[in-house]
C-alpha cells in the first residue's frame, strides 16, 4: 500500500461531505439562509447515525437537527433532503449508464440500476409537481390537510422556481465527483491497473447500493458490492478484491465515525434520545 495516498483518500472523503454541506444550503436558500457550520454539524452527525444505526436512521437525524437550530420546518427539511436524493440519483444514473459500456454489469446491480431509474422518475415526477404546480397540489387536498402541509408546498414552490435549484443540482455534480476521488486514491494506493475507470465505476455502484436503507455502515453490502465490482468487471482475484474491499471501507468509515462523534457530542445529546425525539418529530408532522 501507497499510505499517502489512503492519507489522502481519507481526507477528501472527510471534504466530500463539505460539499454535501453548501448544496444543501443552495437547495433551501429560496427559503431561509441556513449557516454552513449548522448544516455541516448536521451533516456529520447524520453521517455518525447512520454507521452506528439501521435504515439510514442519520437522515432524519440530520433534519430534526437542522430544524432544532434554524426556523425551517422539518417538513421542510425532510423535502430538501429527498431533492437531494433525486439530484445524486440523477447524476448517479447517468454514471450508470456510462458503465454499461465498460464491461458487462454483474445482474443484481444491474437490476438495482433500473429499479433505482424508476424511482428517480417516479419521485421527480410528484416533486416538481409540488414544486411547478403549487395552486393545484393544494386544491387536490380541499386544503385540509394540516398546516405544515400548505407550508412545505409553499417552500416547494419558492425553492423549484429559483436558481438556487439549478446551482444545486450542479453541486451534486461536484458532489458525485468528491466521491469518486476517495475511491480513486485507494485504488492508486492498491496499485490497481487502470484506477481511473475502476475507480468511477466502482464508485457509481457504491453510491447505488447506498440508495437503499441497510445495515449500520453498510456494512456487508459495501463489501460485497466493491467485491464482485473488482472480481467480476476488473478480473481480480476475488481475495484480493475482498481484501481491497474492507481497507475502503475502513478508510471511507473510520474517519466519518470519529468527526461525527464529536459533531453529534458539540449538540449536547445523547444518540437514543435524539432518535426519538426526531422520530417523534416526523410521527407529528405526519399527523
Amino acid at each position: 500500500m501507497k499510505w499517502a495516498w489512503v492519507a489522502f483518500s481519507a481526507a477528501s472523503n472527510i471534504f466530500a461531505y463539505l460539499v454535501q454541506g453548501w448544496r444543501w444550503q443552495l437547495v433551501l436558500r429560496p427559503v431561509q439562509r441556513i449557516p454552513y457550520a449548522a448544516a455541516i454539524e448536521a451533516i456529520y452527525s447524520g453521517l455518525f447515525a447512520n454507521e452506528v444505526l439501521p435504515l439510514r436512521a442519520g437522515e432524519l437525524i440530520r433534519c430534526f437537527l437542522l430544524s432544532k437550530s434554524t426556523d425551517l420546518p422539518l417538513s421542510v427539511t425532510l423535502a430538501s433532503v429527498l431533492i437531494e436524493r433525486i439530484f445524486d440519483g440523477v447524476w448517479v444514473m447517468g454514471g450508470f449508464i456510462f458503465c454499461l459500456g465498460v464491461r458487462p454489469v454483474p445482474r443484481l446491480i444491474l437490476q438495482g440500476g433500473y429499479v433505482l431509474g424508476t424511482t428517480i422518475v417516479v419521485c421527480g415526477v410528484i416533486l416538481g409537481y409540488a414544486m411547478y404546480a403549487k395552486a393545484q397540489s393544494l386544491d387536490i387536498f380541499d386544503r385540509s390537510w394540516p398546516r405544515w402541509f400548505n407550508t412545505l408546498i409553499e417552500d416547494l414552490h419558492l425553492i423549484g422556481h429559483s436558481r438556487y435549484l439549478y446551482l444545486a443540482f450542479a453541486a451534486s455534480g461536484v458532489f458525485m465527483f468528491a466521491q469518486f476521488v476517495p475511491v480513486y486514491a485507494l485504488l492508486v494506493a492498491s496499485r490497481l491497473p487502470s484506477p481511473v475507470t475502476t475507480a468511477f465505476v466502482l464508485a457509481v455502484f457504491l453510491r447505488l447500493s447506498a440508495v437503499v436503507p441497510q445495515a449500520p455502515g453498510n456494512l456487508g453490502s459495501f463489501q460485497w458490492v466493491t467485491a464482485e465490482t473488482l472480481h467480476r468487471m476488473f478480473a481480480l482475484p476475488l481475495a484480493f478484491a475482498k481484501r481491497v474491499s474492507l481497507i475502503l471501507w475502513a478508510v471511507v468509515t473510520l474517519p466519518i465515525v470519529i468527526l461525527g462523534f464529536l459533531a453529534l457530542a458539540m449538540t449536547g445529546v445523547n444518540m437514543i434520545h435524539l432518535q426519538r425525539e426526531a422520530t417523534a418529530a416526523a410521527a407529528n408532522h405526519r399527523r
